[in-house]
């Protein structure tokens, strides 16, 4: 359990904001399953103030889902709290900056992890926000941009002191992308140093990982991406060798027609497709069948075939 400004929080592990991942349909899921919040993928704050229908299926969430975190990306001050107090209006629990993000388009507009670059802005984007947000701001931040500019000590004392309810770190420098091994000693460190509620991310993959962290780091939560993909029954402290066939068949049958409902029957199955061969990866026989699956044409043909792998 831990606190999001005034919203107590239950629950010690939390689906990461994934883009292409984490929509509705699949943060439902995982909600569903035991993940203590939901955070959003992130949107980018101007297409937020200029093209709100591009972005609206991103911001929209059920309300069993609450606490609900929305995550935005950007690089100047003013336009994220434009951004921010827009979204405020369609209810999240939080909001929160995205300075974690590795990919170089991002980075090279100062947005993403290129925000650790400059101190001063982040701490002039969290004055800004905390002024004059009614929800709490957040943020998720990576150790720096590579190992001569690992400064997450001063960013998490910069985004504590200038409000924010809760820091979210993914163990990495943005160098190293998804590479090599998350450094929760560098995470501990962050924990000790600052008041406000840490979720630490990164090589979660196990029931046991998420207990061995909260043990050795003190978090107050751990933050899972994709290990959950490959088994959101992590949020139910199962491993994958633990769920049983039939549960997979409800779960799957489960996400497809969110997808559908949420997509329209088309976009649904296709957008389903990522999401079913992690579901049925235990299971597939050959390339072919994995094959013959995912490239089904309907709703019903894909369930007629998903359900011989599963239950045979």
């Amino acid at each position: 359990m831990f606190w999001l400004g005034s919203t107590r929080v239950e629950g010690d592990a939390v689906l990461a904001p994934m883009d292409g991942y984490s929509d509705l349909p699949f943060r439902s899921v995982c909600r569903a399953l035991g993940s203590a919040m939901s955070y959003t993928a992130f949107m980018r704050a101007a297409d937020v103030l200029q093209r709100p229908e591009h972005v609206r299926p991103r911001w929209q969430f059920l309300a069993w889902e609450q606490p609900v975190v929305f995550q935005i990306y950007g690089s100047t001050p003013r336009t994220l709290l434009e951004a921010a107090l827009r979204l405020q209006e369609h209810g999240p629990a939080a909001i929160d900056i995205n300075m974690g993000c590795p990919d170089g388009r991002i980075v090279r507009r100062g947005a993403g992890a290129g925000l650790l670059a400059t101190p001063v802005k982040v701490a002039r984007i969290f004055r800004l926000l905390t002024r004059h947000l009614e929800v709490p701001v957040t943020a998720k931040i990576r150790l720096g941009l590579d190992e001569t500019c690992r400064n997450y000590r001063l960013i998490a004392r910069i985004v504590e002191e200038n409000g924010a309810a809760l820091l979210a770190v993914h163990g990495r420098t943005r160098a190293q992308g998804y590479r090599g091994q998350a450094d929760w000693e560098a995470i501990a460190a962050v924990v000790q140093q600052v008041r406000i509620p840490v979720l630490g991310n990164g090589d979660v993959r196990t029931p046991a990982d998420i207990a061995r962290r909260m043990r050795e780091t003190g978090v107050a939560g751990v933050m899972i991406g994709r290990a959950a993909i490959r088994n959101p029954w992590i949020f139910a402290h199962l491993s994958r060798e633990q769920v049983p066939r039939a549960e997979v068949w409800r779960v799957l049958q489960h996400h497809l027609n969110l997808s559908l409902d949420f997509y329209g029957p088309q976009w649904g199955l296709i957008l389903f497709r990522k999401f079913a061969a992690q579901y049925l990866a235990p299971y597939f026989q050959s390339r072919q069948q994995r094959r013959a699956l995912l490239t089904a044409a309907t709703p019903q043909a894909f369930l007629h075939q998903a359900e011989a792998i599963v239950l045979e």
